[in-house]
């Protein structure tokens, strides 16, 4: 049975998750502030933690990152009132593994859980280099030639599926599937999407001085091909 841990100064929201994650199976344990949170959360073991952001005593960005550098690397799912990017990419960058804003549906909620129980307890990220291509999967940063490369939560996510094995082409449902938590015959247009962004980003303000990352394998998927050993093409 697994076990999760939910730190929510809202009570009465507390006790609805409570009641619906126990419904499921799962066993709950509860904390109200970032100090209780945080001492559970180092001495008990998790499958996986809720953590709002807003909290008396230590907020979540600091019981996050007091986790991570304690070398726990159980799934956070991180929630907050604030919606802007540079708050996402703050909780993200503290060791989050998900993000989500409240308002919110408990589906969702429930359905990024399960995901992050499927997933799993990871082990420290390493850093992965592809050529001139670095990514600190840990702080969901990723650089080239140096310069700190401004990707969101699911392009970095979508970069990293595709550094994983360079040269070899991902499918689009592979992509899905790993990267959105989706059925693979979920519409192929969000992974189009997210990989013309990317183009925008890793290989627009480096073409005149470096060769392409992102390839096209047409009717097959995409691929990351070191810049090092890029070759002209797709």
């Amino acid at each position: 049975m697994s076990r999760v841990l939910i730190v929510e100064d809202e009570v009465s929201l507390t006790s609805v998750l409570r009641r619906g994650f126990e419904a499921e199976g799962l066993r709950v344990d509860v904390a109200h502030d970032g100090n209780e949170g945080l001492r559970l959360a180092l001495e008990q073991e998790y499958d996986a933690i809720v953590l709002d952001v807003m909290l008396p005593g230590l907020d979540g960005h600091r019981v996050c990152s007091t986790i991570r550098a304690a070398g726990l690397w159980t799934p956070i799912l991180m929630l907050t009132a604030k919606d802007s990017e540079y708050d996402e990419a703050q909780g993200l960058d503290t060791g989050a593994d998900d993000y989500l804003t409240k308002p919110f549906s408990y589906l969702v909620l429930q359905a990024r859980l399960r995901a992050l129980l499927r997933r799993g307890s990871r082990g420290r990220p390493q850093v992965v280099e592809a050529g001139d291509l670095v990514l600190e999967p840990d702080r969901k940063r990723c650089t080239r030639q140096g310069v700190e490369l401004p990707l969101t939560a699911k392009e970095f996510d979508l970069l990293a599926v595709l550094a994983r094995d360079p040269g070899v082409t991902v499918s689009k449902r592979t992509l899905l599937e790993e990267v959105w938590d989706l059925p693979a015959d979920s519409d192929p247009n969000v992974v189009e999407v997210h990989i013309s962004a990317l183009r925008r980003k890793v290989d627009q303000p480096f073409a005149d001085r470096s060769a392409k990352l992102l390839h096209t394998s047409r009717g097959m998927g995409y691929r990351l091909v070191p810049a090092t050993a890029s070759a002209a093409g797709a």
